[in-house]
């Protein structure tokens, strides 16, 4: 299992695949050994990709005191250094898109180009879901409320119309293959409640990196108005709305191949 120190952290990362380097910043509760995930699809064919667990998560360290945004986007600049990167690609997505806009203000010379997937600036440009407000609900009834808000097309109607794709959708979501590890539920905690200070806005307008929004459009945890938010603050970033939720990367097949695109059109990019 490759391992490195970063930022006072020890953090499990994997890499794969060739081509110009680019680091994939995963979203709330990721977790590696969830298969499949980016490291088995287009992005690993097309790019030197490394992807890790955050702190708080997965097989990274786990230590118990409050976690700060910048923290983690500190941990991604100290991934970097320990790879011997001094500069990357950089895709972050939903809760991994706050730390990569964290990553872009304080660390802009590290990131070249930036991918925001179905993620938002917080403060006054917006915030995504409030995740810290619905801690106290477990399993499936977490899943059952977030169904509709990860997809607003799956609402009552849709779930009294199928019964059987809705209670599977409700077993995947609520299903977690490592409840009970050590930390776990701590860690996931801390990650929360980071996410709930989230708010790089007005830093936003400073940042000069080439920069896509790509959202789903019909997403309520990270809302229209926030990618349109988002889009205005990153000066001459290009925003595309995909046909699906906030997984809208798994829904709709043009969204991956736009992203790989808009990544390659930086043709100096550095090589693996």
């Amino acid at each position: 299992m490759p391992r490195v120190t970063a930022n006072g952290l020890d953090i499990h990362y994997e890499r794969t695949g060739q081509g110009p380097r680019l680091l994939f910043i995963s979203g709330t509760g990721g977790d590696l050994r969830v298969r499949p995930n980016m490291l088995d699809g287009p992005f690993a064919r097309s790019f030197d990709l490394v992807a890790y667990d955050q702190r708080g998560l997965g097989q990274t360290e786990k230590p118990d005191r409050p976690y700060a945004m910048a923290d983690y986007a500190d941990d991604a600049a100290g991934l970097m250094d320990a790879l011997g990167w001094e500069d990357a690609l950089v895709i972050g997505v939903s809760f991994g898109g706050m730390v990569a806009q964290n990553l872009a203000v304080r660390h802009p010379q590290r990131v070249r180009r930036l991918v925001l997937a179905c993620t938002s600036p917080g403060g006054d440009g917006g915030a995504s879901y409030p995740f810290h407000e619905i801690g106290h609900l477990k399993g499936e009834a977490r899943a059952r409320h977030l169904l509709p808000i990860n997809d607003t097309r799956l609402d009552e109607a849709w779930a009294a119309a199928h019964p059987e794709r809705y209670a599977e959708a409700i077993a995947q979501s609520a299903a977690d293959p490592f409840a009970g590890e050590p930390g776990r539920e701590m860690g996931a905690r801390r990650q929360i409640e980071a996410r709930a200070g989230h708010d790089v806005w007005e830093a936003l307008p400073a940042v000069r990196i080439p920069a896509m929004i790509a959202a789903g459009r019909f997403d309520a945890i990270a809302p229209a108005q926030s990618q349109l938010n988002l889009a205005l603050a990153l000066r001459g970033s290009v925003l595309r709305f995909f046909e699906g939720g906030h997984m809208f990367m798994l829904q709709d097949r043009t969204a991956v191949p736009a992203m790989i695109d808009f990544l390659l059109e930086d043709s100096s990019g550095p090589a693996s």
